[in-house]
């Protein structure tokens, strides 16, 4: 019997109602701890006020709530199918011809529309606003006065202390093992925030302890004419730990300037197998998504009796939480270089798929 279009509608507006109603209780109690945590951690700064903590937490709050966008999908589809189990809604739905597969399907569709929405569209937003948070968090709560970032222009990095400030840019970057060496280097140097005082240009400049070695440098004054030096020194905290530190996390970055962004990493000879991951990673979000489900009705589509509702609901709770821990050692272990980039970033979402379509397959059809 085919499926009709009001009852696909039925099933489906009880889902979305149910992975609302959960989606915003996420975000009410991430909102909520964040920003008791970040009071705690300004307590002892006084000229951070509770507008600038508030501010942040709601910064953050996008790329949090990403986090908890599975188990939303999980939890959502979980009551839905509970509330229409119990009501005997679904069992009706079998007695006329429909089978389990047939009415998850609107189920399925949304949570696979729901991933590509959390990929093409919050993952930017996200990233946008997780990059502001970062920004503010470091000049706010850590004190930080150094950022760094790499674009397809080349490297730009701005270095400050109690003298003033500089602005780095070197349009190559090349690493060697600890060696770190920029190529056809502008250094604009201020006085204090804004008073510019001097230009340098280099052939080259390499890192070492406390400083850059600029090679061939000629110096620009205002009112005085260029001074050549075969060597000059220009003074930094950076270390080579703080450059990779300081590059742009994935996290921080949108789904669709990752892939630019890779290839200038590897460009300049930099690891980016952090960003891969993270990329094919949000690649898979939709596919998790539709596991998710699959796990939910795994736990819910069967009546149960009195008292066996404690126990179905918490084995999809565990199940659910086991997938994220899987997910998380798989992530380090692909981080690590221990297995594929591929292989780490798609089989939470693909072990999942077909452990739940497996048990499904025999829970309905023997």
């Amino acid at each position: 019997m085919r499926l009709s279009a009001i009852l696909s509608v039925y099933i489906g507006r009880h889902f979305l109602v149910s992975f609302l109603g959960i989606f915003c209780l996420f975000l009410m109690l991430i909102f909520l701890f964040d920003a008791i945590e970040l009071l705690r951690r300004s307590a002892q700064k006084p000229d951070v006020t509770l507008g600038m903590i508030l501010e942040m937490s709601l910064l953050k709050l996008p790329f949090m709530g990403q986090k908890t966008f599975p188990f939303a999908i999980l939890f959502g589809g979980m009551a839905a199918f509970w509330r229409l189990t119990r009501s005997n809604e679904l069992v009706v739905t079998r007695a006329a011809g429909v089978s389990a597969w047939q009415f998850m399907l609107p189920v399925l569709f949304l949570a696979f529309l729901l991933g590509l929405l959390q990929v093409t569209a919050i993952s930017p937003l996200a990233s946008s606003m997780l990059a502001k948070y970062d920004r503010l968090e470091a000049i706010r709560l850590e004190g930080h006065t150094s950022f760094l970032s790499i674009s397809d222009s080349g490297l730009w990095l701005r270095q400050a202390d109690d003298r003033g400030q500089s602005v780095v840019h070197a349009k190559r970057v090349l690493q060697r093992q600890n060696d770190v060496e920029l190529r056809e280097v502008v250094v604009f140097l201020y006085e204090g925030k804004d008073r510019f005082t001097r230009r340098m240009d280099a052939e080259s400049a390499r890192l070492a302890d406390g400083f850059w070695r600029l090679n061939g440098a000629w110096t620009f004054e205002p009112e005085s004419p260029p001074t050549f030096e075969k060597e000059a020194w220009l003074a930094t905290d950076l270390t080579i730990n703080k450059i990779h530190d300081n590059f742009a996390p994935p996290e921080t970055m949108s789904f669709w300037e990752l892939p630019g962004f890779i290839q200038t990493l590897e460009t300049a000879g930099f690891s980016a197998v952090r960003h891969r991951l993270y990329w094919h990673t949000l690649l898979s979000a939709p596919l998790l998504m539709c596991a998710m489900i699959l796990i939910a009705a795994t736990f819910t589509l069967r009546q149960t009796r009195r008292g066996g509702s404690t126990f179905v609901i918490t084995g999809g709770v565990l199940t659910g939480f086991l997938l994220y821990f899987f997910s998380d050692i798989v992530f380090a272990l692909g981080l690590s270089d221990s297995i594929p980039v591929m292989l780490a970033a798609w089989s939470p979402s693909g072990v999942a798929t077909m452990l739940g379509a497996a048990t499904l397959l025999h829970l309905e059809d023997g």
